[in-house]
Formats: C-alpha cells, sequence, structure tokens
C-alpha cells in the first residue's frame, strides 16, 4: 500500500493561507489582547478593548445599593473590534465543527452548500440574540408599556445588559463584511448579502447612536425571530425538500412583524416624541429630538420594511410561478392515463382482405378416415 501524497500548503501571505488560517490568526490578536491584562504597562489598554465602557454609578436614597448605568462614546469602537474578533472565531468553530459535518451527509451541490451555510451561521445567530433580547425585555418594563418608549428620552442611560447587546450586535454585523472574503461567498450572493448586512449596521447602530435602544430591542426581538424560523426552515428543507411546512409559518409572522414595525415606529416618532416635553438638539445630553432627525429615522425604517415586503411578495410569486409549472406536467400525465387504449386487430392474420391461419390450417372441416 502506497504512501498517501500530501497536499501542498498555499504560499505564505496568499489568498488561500489567509482564508485556511484566518481564525488561528484572529486567535492569536485576541488572545494577544487578553495577556496585555497580565501586565500594568499595556493593562490599561487592553481593558478598553475587553470590559464595557463609561460607566456611571448613583446612589438614592431608596436604595443601599448603588445603581449601575452605562452611556455610549468613541472607546466603544475598540470593544466592539474584541468582540467582533471574538465573532470570526465563533464563526469558524460553528462552521468547522458543526455545518461541514452535516454538509459532508447531505452531499449538497454548490449552491445549496452556500446557502446551507449561511442559514446555519444565522440560525444560530438568530436564536442567541433572540433568548438574550427576551430576557432582556422580560426584566423591563417597556414591554408592557409602549408609552417609555418615548418618555422621559433621552434615554442615554443604559443597563448593563442592553449595552453589551448593542455592542454584540454591531460587532457580529461587523464581522460578517469580512467573512464574505473569508468563506468565499459567490460573486452573485455578495451583493445580496451586503445589503442585509450594511441595513443591519446602520439601523442598530443609529439606535444605539440616537439613544433610542428602548425602541431598537423591542423591534429587533419579534424580527429575530421570524427570521429564525426562515432559516431553521430553510435548513429542514436542504435535509429533505418535503419539510416546507415551515415557511407557512415564517410567511404568516413576516407579515405581522412588518406591521408591528411600522406601527410602533410611527407612535414613537409621530406621536411620542413630537409631544415630548423637551425638544432640541442636544450632542452633550445625547438628546437628538428634532423634526429632521424624526423624519429621517421614520422614513427609514418605513423604507426598509417597504422593501422587504417587496422583495417578500417576489420570492412568494416566485414559487407561486413554479408550483403551477411543476402541476402542469401532472395534469397532462393524468389525462393520458385516462384515456382507454384502442384496440387494433393483428395485421398479420390478414391477407388481401381474407382471414389467414397459422400453420396452414384451413377453415374448412377434414373429413375423417375410414379404415
Amino acid at each position: 500500500m502506497g504512501l498517501r501524497k500530501k497536499n501542498k500548503s498555499p504560499p505564505v501571505l496568499s489568498h488561500e493561507f489567509v482564508i485556511q488560517n484566518h481564525a488561528d490568526a484572529v486567535s492569536c490578536l485576541a488572545l494577544g489582547l487578553l495577556l496585555g491584562l497580565m501586565f500594568e504597562v499595556t493593562a490599561r489598554y487592553a481593558i478598553m478593548f475587553i470590559t464595557v465602557q463609561y460607566n456611571v454609578t448613583y446612589t438614592t436614597d431608596d436604595r443601599p445599593e448603588p445603581l449601575h448605568f452605562y452611556e455610549y462614546g468613541p472607546k466603544d469602537m475598540a470593544t466592539i473590534f474584541f468582540y467582533m474578533l471574538i465573532a470570526i472565531i465563533l464563526h469558524a468553530v460553528i462552521q468547522e465543527y458543526i455545518l461541514d459535518k452535516i454538509n459532508r451527509r447531505l452531499h449538497l451541490s454548490k449552491t445549496k452548500h452556500s446557502k446551507f451555510n449561511e442559514s446555519g451561521q444565522l440560525a444560530f445567530f438568530y436564536l442567541f440574540s433572540f433568548v438574550w433580547g427576551t430576557s432582556i425585555l422580560s426584566a423591563e418594563e417597556f414591554a408592557t408599556n409602549p408609552t417609555l418608549l418615548w418618555k422621559d428620552y433621552p434615554n442615554s442611560r443604559m443597563f448593563f445588559q442592553v449595552k453589551f447587546f448593542y455592542i454584540c450586535q454591531i460587532a457580529y454585523w461587523l464581522h460578517a463584511l469580512p467573512e464574505l472574503y473569508f468563506q468565499k461567498i459567490r460573486k452573485e450572493d455578495i451583493p445580496r448579502q451586503l445589503h442585509y448586512v450594511c441595513l443591519y449596521i446602520a439601523h442598530i447602530s443609529g439606535a444605539y447612536v440616537l439613544n433610542l435602544q428602548r425602541l431598537g430591542l423591542i423591534l429587533l426581538v419579534p424580527h429575530y425571530l421570524v427570521e429564525l424560523i426562515f432559516h431553521a426552515s430553510r435548513l429542514f428543507y436542504f435535509s429533505d425538500e418535503n419539510k416546507q411546512k415551515g415557511f407557512t409559518l415564517w410567511a404568516l409572522l413576516f407579515v405581522m412583524a412588518r406591521l408591528l414595525t411600522l406601527t410602533l415606529s410611527v407612535l414613537t416618532f409621530g406621536f411620542g416624541l413630537a409631544r415630548a416635553e423637551n425638544p432640541g438638539l442636544s450632542i452633550a445630553e445625547g438628546n437628538f429630538n428634532i423634526l429632521t432627525i424624526r423624519i429621517g429615522c421614520l422614513a427609514a425604517i418605513c423604507l426598509t420594511q417597504a422593501w422587504m415586503m417587496w422583495k417578500f411578495i417576489n420570492f412568494q410569486l416566485k414559487k407561486w410561478r413554479e408550483h403551477v409549472q411543476n402541476q402542469i406536467p401532472k395534469k397532462k400525465a393524468t389525462n393520458t392515463k385516462s384515456k382507454p387504449a384502442k384496440k387494433e386487430p393483428n395485421r398479420g392474420n390478414f391477407a388481401n382482405g381474407a382471414v389467414k391461419f397459422e400453420e396452414g390450417t384451413s377453415p374448412r372441416k377434414r373429413k375423417s378416415k375410414l379404415l
């Protein structure tokens, strides 16, 4: 038995080398930042990447324990960068140890293979974010009282869970940009993925900077639930094409989520913030409650929802046309089977209009020979 030939490793710093070893390189960079905490000289810089910054502590007479709140600032970019590295590492772990093993068993085509990996990664993220966001909403009062979405604006002070949630959200969607290169995404799929990645970054960052964290959180949780159902249904569909019931549930919840988003957005920007007690622009206080910003935010949300509905309608029409085209050949096949076949006489037994008997037989009866 001969020795197997080993695959040649790509040249150092080539495209293939970077793609194959990007997770290891990112892990080393993240580990270097963690090791910076061990030394006094570098600890004050490393802690800026790892821990949440801008802590504000308040003490009240009602509660003996101090209240810890957080604000946002430019140092958050360092924290977002660190957790973007963590997202890249987790992306590679899920891909190698879960999705690649499933792909080997399913034997999918290249197109389905790419979509399966995309849905697998997003399903994990949407599930984690939905559970985390739901736990935050269960502890907050504005989930049951919509007036708290605009009351006492600006709500510039956040609890730790809220701020850390937004940092992780922004970090994840920023990590999706280099993953287009690391995962060798096809050129046909890059524009589609860039569209929704950039929309996520713009909307989540806008809610974080404009102190609309409550509205952004209460809109993200149902949206992530809908997307989780879609990508989970997509994964089941790739494993078995007969499993399509999940898409029906997704279509119903998709429309309801769009209506909920538009309703809460109009209530917040059109009625709540418009009648707030402290309208005006103050960057130092984090107050952005002016007509221009309100109209811009509401227009951005409405245009995004309209674009999503347009894509949704086109998707449903495409599926309906494919279903109709698949039903037409089946109807033709059933019609041909229902018609009885005409029996044709055996032309081989006729000769010049007279019946021809096989093996020399004739219609005359033979006389019996007398002995």
